[in-house]
């Protein structure tokens, strides 16, 4: 007697454990309401979509083939507007009222149900019910002794912010378009929306542009690279290039389209511009110097010089890339732009006279200005780093605010939007544990618990001034990540924290909880081949720079 009370106790002191476990979701749900008993996937699975609407058709092939590969069954997918038993169902309804990237879903014993108004729903929600399915769903192969049954639920879900977002520095360090896209699909499979794609700065302009091609065949290699440390100054002696041609962008672009992510170029001025000055001299502010593609990290003096011939150099360039990319938004940079040129030059201080500026913080707002106002022809928004509040924010700009939150604020207090993206929470460029026993980061410190910790909405903002909060941003910068795996081992699991910042309801957070899924979690991302912090696989790949003793 005693020994079976113990085990019943045993048993039932594992229960809140294992009912966790079963909806470890991430990021987690608005509502979410546990069910008795589990759905089982039957021998011949049917998806039943009832749209005509190609892109749910699209994911209703993509997930039976998942579950043919993974599981062996032979899984069907029918168009029609009903609700099939033991089968996976897909409804529209435009009574969801949970926006278009809401959605229902039910999990009975009897069948799956996934309920939104349109695709983007739709796909959130076939991401929550891949996660309630065992982990080997995300495999590349059969999975052997696996109980394919899925937890019976009802969930309500829509998230927090519309702009959900992680950027890629692709300029101090080229990746392959197939990691490209591996990047765009782990933003997808964490609810998040926007890949802000970091393509020119001083190390390396990395996007064909047809009218100047000396941007690639020049802009887009430098001698060396910087070996250790910034304050090392050791160079490896070996020249690096890289870009993406314009088909390769269209193919990202449709790739990432099918995952309901939009892709938002930038476009670095007038400062952060030495790759693109090292092609094309003229556009300068020393158009006589011979420049360099940057083999330094850092920010280098070089910057455009704000003549009108450089402003059609930018506007062509700006043409090509608004031509290719349909996103809203264009980040045009801003940040960091060295004044001395402008200082030291006798065109920039006439400029400033001419049109009765204050300084050179002034005709940088004129410079900006200038590139608003082309953008905004074209029916595209522009977006800059805070630095563009300098000397006057642009009438149409939208603000991402890195250097602290204060950015962001000034934004909203000028009516303008801004996402939100400070380097204390989202710079995952930082250290997040002890330094000594990690690979080279370029500093700080900025521990999981810090990332999730961050609240993009201040706390002062009412009703109106949060509508201006558009979301958050976590941002990879790649001077110490010369590899695809070093930039998945400092993204995550931070970039999943910073996904249910994002989604997630405020007063619904909480890190203890958060952690006990993300240990479930972790199984998901070990089918997927990610190098997360503490992964499995941590050991099967070589960083530049060894780990410290």
């Amino acid at each position: 007697m005693k020994k079976t009370l113990f085990l019943f106790l045993l048993l039932t002191s594992f229960l809140p454990l294992l009912g966790q476990n079963s909806y470890s979701l991430l990021p987690k749900p608005v509502r979410l309401e546990a069910k008795t008993g589990v759905f089982v996937l039957g021998a011949k699975p049917i998806i039943a979509v009832a749209s005509t609407d190609p892109a749910l058709r699209r994911m209703a092939e993509s997930l039976a083939g998942q579950i043919g590969l993974v599981s062996g069954r032979d899984t069907k997918v029918f168009a029609g507007n009903f609700r099939v038993k033991d089968g996976i169902n897909f409804v529209v309804s435009k009574d969801v009222k949970l926006g278009e990237e809401g959605y229902f879903l039910e999990v009975s014993p009897k069948r799956i149900v996934i309920t939104a108004e349109n695709p983007k729903g739709f796909f959130y929600g076939l991401q929550t019910l891949k996660q309630l399915m065992p982990a080997a769903i995300f495999g590349s192969a059969k999975a052997d002794n696996v109980t394919w049954t899925v937890p019976c639920c009802y969930i309500e879900d829509q998230p927090r912010y519309a702009y959900r977002g992680l950027m890629l520095d692709v300029a101090r360090h080229y990746y392959p378009v197939s990691f490209i896209k591996k990047y765009i699909d782990l933003l997808a499979l964490h609810k998040m929306n926007t890949f802000h794609w970091h393509l020119t700065d001083d190390q390396g302009w990395r996007i064909e542009i047809k009218k100047y091609p000396k941007l690639t065949e020049v802009g887009s290699k430098r001698k060396e690279t910087m070996l250790g440390h910034y304050n090392d100054h050791k160079y490896d002696a070996k020249p690096y290039g890289g870009f993406y041609t314009q088909e390769e962008i269209k193919e990202v672009i449709k790739y990432a389209q099918e995952r309901f992510v939009t892709v938002v170029p930038e476009i670095e001025m007038p400062g952060h511009a030495l790759a693109a000055l090292a092609a094309y001299p003229q556009y300068g502010n020393n158009p006589d110097k011979i420049y360099q593609v940057a083999t330094t990290w850092g920010v280098h003096e070089n910057v455009f010089a704000p003549r009108e011939e450089t402003f059609r150099f930018l506007e062509d360039i700006l043409t090509e890339v608004i031509d290719l990319f349909p996103s809203p938004y264009i980040h045009i940079g801003g940040d960091e732009c060295p004044k001395i040129q402008w200082q030291e030059s006798r065109f920039c201080q006439d400029l400033i006279k001419k049109e009765g500026l204050k300084d050179e913080h002034e005709l940088q707002s004129y410079f900006i200005r200038r590139i608003d106002k082309f953008i905004t022809a074209k029916g595209r928004k522009m977006i800059g780093w805070d630095e563009i509040l300098e000397g006057g924010i642009s009438p149409n700009a939208t603000i991402m605010s890195w250097r602290g939150t204060q950015g962001g604020i000034d934004a909203v207090k000028q009516n303008h939007d801004a996402i939100m993206t400070p380097t204390q929470f989202c710079y995952l460029d930082h250290y997040q544990a002890d330094p000594k026993t990690q690979p080279i980061a370029i500093g700080g410190f900025l521990p999981l618990d810090k990332t999730y910790s961050y609240d993009p909405t201040p706390e002062s903002f009412n009703a109106q001034e949060s509508k201006h909060i558009l979301g958050v941003q976590g941002n990879v910068w790649t001077e110490y990540m010369p590899t695809a795996e070093y930039v998945e081992y400092m993204t995550y699991p931070r970039g999943i924290a910073l996904a249910e910042v994002g989604w997630t309801p405020k007063n619904l957070k909480n890190f203890d909880d958060f952690k006990q899924r993300l240990e479930v979690h972790k199984q998901r991302l070990d089918y997927l081949n990610v190098n997360y912090f503490g992964a499995p696989i941590n050991n099967k790949f070589t960083y530049r720079w060894p780990l410290k003793k």
